[in-house]
């Protein structure tokens, strides 16, 4: 039987703070690269939507591969892995998609958007970040629903507040949060600020944050261990080079990179 015709891109229609900014990062990636490139002699530019929690890993291994491959150039937009998600289904130019769950890589894959099965290169365990010191001595996921303690989480449609939800039920904990964030980095922010007591983030964010949090291991973290995929997209502008890129985070190199930064491996 023939395969039947691949739909059509739809036009790119987003809404909200968070597909604003993923079009502001989109716009500032340079058009025209064309399909060029191999993944034995990449060229050109590479575009990569990665969740918010990849950002310093990804950014390194960026720079690996520009300095390894003289003449190419990765860009990135960084953000919920939703949000990222979102504008791929709609249209947005990327190359790479790197999500930090397999359920939001499923939205992309089951839209036929994905060229071939996702890949999981690492996987994340969430920590309670807290102000330095741990003024308020949180010890445990239960200690985050006492009276008067702000505490920030994840949008629950990101997969870090996913994950935190699925903590939260594991532990028979239930709080009302001052607030949900559209990705992990916007939530460990409300800590460095002062503007929270805790946020319950990957513990990747709390060590990519160095002295300016304090991070507490819970043992229901456990239960909520999120996988992260990263696929070739099925209309990629330069599908020989996003590969290059996908073969350097799949690599020995990449995966020191990632668990450096305190990835789990797969």
């Amino acid at each position: 039987m023939p395969r039947p015709m691949r739909r059509p891109r739809r036009p790119l229609r987003m809404a909200g703070a968070g597909a604003a900014l993923l079009l502001a990062l989109t716009a500032c990636s340079p058009s025209g690269s064309g399909r060029e490139g191999s993944t034995a002699d990449p060229s050109g530019t590479v575009t990569v939507f990665a969740a918010a929690s990849l950002k310093e890993s990804f950014t390194t291994l960026g720079e690996e591969f520009e300095k390894t491959h003289p003449g190419t150039r990765v860009t990135f937009s960084f953000g919920g892995s939703d949000t990222l998600a979102a504008g791929i289904a709609n249209g947005a130019p990327a190359d790479v998609f790197a999500a930090a769950s397999a359920e939001t890589m499923k939205t992309v894959t089951d839209a036929d958007d994905a060229a071939g099965a996702p890949a999981t290169f690492v996987r994340n365990r969430l920590q309670i970040a807290t102000l330095p010191g741990n003024p308020d001595r949180i010890s445990s996921l239960g200690d985050l629903a006492r009276p008067g303690l702000k505490v920030v989480l994840c949008d629950r449609t990101v997969p870090c507040g996913a994950a935190a939800r699925t903590a939260l039920e594991a532990g028979g904990v239930e709080l009302t949060p001052v607030s949900y964030e559209q990705d992990v980095k916007s939530a460990l922010t409300k800590v460095e600020l002062k503007e929270a007591d805790a946020a319950v983030v990957y513990r990747t964010d709390v060590r990519a944050a160095g002295g300016k949090v304090e991070g507490v291991d819970f043992p229901e973290s456990a239960e909520a261990v999120n996988d992260y995929p990263i696929a070739l997209l099925e209309d990629a502008p330069n599908p020989g080079a996003a590969r290059a890129f996908i073969d350097l985070v799949k690599s020995a190199e990449g995966r020191k990179v990632l668990t450096g930064a305190g990835f789990l491996a797969p």
